[in-house]
């Protein structure tokens, strides 16, 4: 016993110190771009991994006027909460029909919502911006919403499929009885048995979203009323100029309010994938 113990507890310390490790490397570049976005840019090109001599503030406050931070900001999270939304609601009910429909339409939809996973983005980047310039989808709010529905589709309805198949049909069975009709059934018995995954599809998606670049470049483009943080940001990296001490302080601000929802609901994801993962 002793010496199973002592083999139990030096595995545990080596997989500890192992962890530690990993998590630093991982942390490093957090650190990084929180100290630099208090330097000044001389002090950032002179040595980009020392601590700030003196803490330049004025970083921050020249960001919030440079980009109009507040309306970038407000643009991010209403784009991301619509989208976010509208993929929930949309996403649970079609996995719903498939689950309590099993039939080959329905089958069919479901293996090209899984096939549309693992299509690269970038190999639809062109049709991507022809069918929204002909759907006149551009530079407006509910383009990037509805693509980002399109997108967001696929991954969600797997989750949700593999989760309603825990659900008990014998609550639905007994509403039916009293005279529920199927929305009804839905909402009032299914989707609340639901709130595990419905936080795990939330937390993924809003991650995607609010960080997401390339698919708001493309429908966006322009219009400048509509521009999100991750754009803005890039008003800091010109052709010749690069102001690295106000795009760090630009990404802080930006990644901040993502980073507490995330660390406020990560268990939540692995409590929501696993549970659709066991029927019973």
């Amino acid at each position: 016993m002793r010496k199973n113990s002592e083999k139990y507890r030096g595995r545990t310390l080596i997989l500890e110190i192992a962890a530690v490790v990993l998590g630093l490397i991982f942390i490093s570049p957090f650190y990084l771009v929180l100290i630099n976005s208090l330097k000044s840019l001389k002090e950032i090109l002179v040595d980009a991994a020392s601590f700030p001599r003196l803490f330049h503030l004025e970083n921050y406050r020249n960001v919030w006027s440079a980009i109009n931070f507040p309306g970038a900001f407000w643009n991010s999270f209403l784009i991301t909460v619509l989208s976010v939304v509208l993929i929930v609601l949309f996403s649970s009910m079609a996995a719903y029909q498939i689950v309590r429909r099993p039939t080959r339409f329905n089958s069919f939809v479901f293996l090209l919502l899984i096939s549309a996973m693992i299509i690269p983005f970038q190999s639809l980047m062109l049709q991507l911006v022809r069918v929204t310039s002909l759907l006149e989808l551009r530079g407006e709010l509910y383009g990037v919403i509805a693509c980002y529905l399109g997108f967001g589709m696929p991954l969600s309805v797997f989750l949700f499929h593999g989760f309603i198949k825990t659900v008990p049909i014998e609550l639905e069975e007994a509403a039916k009885v009293d005279g529920s009709n199927p929305y009804g059934i839905y909402f009032r018995i299914v989707f609340p048995l639901l709130m595990p995954i419905v936080v795990t599809v939330i937390i993924l998606n809003t991650l995607w979203i609010w960080n997401d670049y390339l698919l708001p470049v493309l429908v966006i483009g322009g219009n400048k009323e509509l521009t999100t943080i991750p754009l803005a940001v890039t008003k800091f990296f010109g052709q010749y100029t690069k102001k690295w001490d106000m795009a760090l302080a630009g990404l802080v601000m930006a990644v901040t309010p993502i980073l507490i929802f995330f660390l406020t609901l990560q268990k939540y994801i692995v409590e929501g994938v696993t549970a659709g993962s066991v029927k019973g």
